[in-house]
């Protein structure tokens, strides 16, 4: 399993969001991003491979980006928020689980386990 893991839970529908494009980008010490992983949710919402299992990284600071526009899109509805961003730190090497809950007009999230 990847050190960094998500999963997206569409609460509109009560149901995993299938197919959110996710990138996963680290903060350099220039503020600027590198992206170091991407992936899609799968049938049950989750994207455990967002890093190969063998790779550790260093504590920092990371940002995920779910593109819930073409998420809400291709199901024919609006959205308004085309893009979820969260940011957060690492402060050790352990696993780090970061869930979104998602509807059309809002979202939240917090660190999972």
């Amino acid at each position: 399993m990847s050190q960094i893991t998500t999963h997206v839970l569409d609460t509109s529908r009560g149901k995993p969001a299938v197919g959110v494009q996710i990138v996963l980008e680290r903060s350099t010490v220039h503020g600027t991003w590198i992206s170091i992983g991407k992936g899609e949710t799968n049938w049950d919402g989750r994207l455990p491979d967002l890093l190969a299992k063998d790779v550790l990284l260093d504590p920092g600071i990371y940002r995920l980006i779910f593109d819930t526009g073409a998420y809400f899109k291709g199901q024919g509805l609006k959205s308004f928020y085309p893009s979820v961003s969260i940011v957060f730190e690492t402060f050790d090497m352990l696993h780090y689980h970061v869930p979104l809950l998602l509807n059309p007009y809002g979202y939240s999230t917090y660190r999972g386990s």
